[in-house]
């Protein structure tokens, strides 16, 4: 059995599982993937310590360092989780594991736009990751969708590999980082689209135009999705957890949630005033790993 399973590859577990082993709880962290987010970050550039990273690079290091310790690092999905009297059963799709305590952190899923086209041209010119995709729309007319700070550091990168890229977003003025918003205004082969929305994604059998709700049609070889993301919850629900009405999990200033036992980190929480930045996550998966270890000395 161990003291705690953590659920979650990105910043808040793999920080969660450095504690732990430096509080040398026994620990899992257990994950499908490693990294997160940060692995389709073009560029990090508010991590303290790096003027500027890439976050396939920085998110490698986070693993290295998880490794360095010993720590197991299972990399296998989590069906459930079942919490006996005194302690939690966490089923994965090859194990039954026991844990005394929880640490979730399973960060969130991407947003769709839910139009027409949208996933009848995934794969086929639509995505959901400019850093992944990206390289196969050299020289290429490609449209951006969104207006924050996923949707300005994907446009500035397909800004060095696309013909021209369009910037579409719904709001009246961008909503990134200032920074971002002045790399925008200074590449003149990226051109802003305000007050707009995707209303079809339309193709043969790839993407070839978008039709925009204001009536404008675009063409365009490929779109990229970056409207935000909400939390995944797909393992809370049995467990009874308490979420907010827009399914982020509630803890205390502890990262404890209304389940005696399981703490949340990450993006996932309402902890942080939902400032989804990496090291925000780290320190969450930080604090959260501290009160268990407290809870478990107490």
């Amino acid at each position: 059995m161990y003291d705690v399973a953590i659920i979650g590859g990105g910043p808040a577990g793999l920080s969660a599982a450095v504690y732990a082993a430096r509080y040398k709880m026994s620990c899992a962290v257990i994950a499908p993937l490693w990294g997160g987010f940060v692995t389709e970050a073009h560029l990090v550039e508010n991590w303290l310590g790096d003027k500027s990273v890439s976050g396939l690079d920085l998110s490698q290091r986070f693993i290295d360092h998880v490794k360095s310790l010993d720590v197991p690092m299972i990399n296998e999905d989590v069906k459930s989780i079942t919490k006996t009297k005194d302690f939690f059963e966490v089923t994965t799709t090859k194990e039954v594991l026991t844990a005394k305590k929880i640490i979730l952190a399973l960060g969130t899923e991407r947003n769709k736009l839910g139009v027409k086209g949208e996933s009848d041209f995934l794969g086929k010119g639509v995505s959901y990751c400019a850093t992944c995709d990206g390289f196969f729309f050299r020289d290429k007319i490609v449209v951006v969708a969104g207006s924050g700070d996923a949707a300005c550091t994907g446009s500035t990168f397909l800004a060095n590999i696309a013909k021209k890229v369009y910037l579409v977003y719904r709001s009246s003025s961008l909503k990134a980082e200032p920074i971002w918003i002045d790399k925008i205004k200074k590449l003149k082969n990226i051109e802003s689209i305000p007050s707009a929305n995707i209303a079809e994604i339309m193709g043969d059998s790839k993407v070839e135009k978008v039709l925009l709700d204001n009536g404008k049609t675009i063409k365009t070889d490929g779109v990229f999705i970056e409207v935000g993301s909400t939390p995944a919850t797909f393992l809370i629900d049995k467990l009874g957890i308490k979420t907010d009405e827009k399914k982020y999990i509630i803890v205390d200033q502890g990262q404890k949630t209304n389940v005696e036992g399981v703490f949340a980190a990450g993006d996932m929480t309402t902890n942080s005033s939902k400032f989804k930045q990496i090291i925000v996550a780290a320190s969450e998966g930080a604090v959260a790993v501290y009160n268990a270890y407290i809870d478990l000395k107490s």
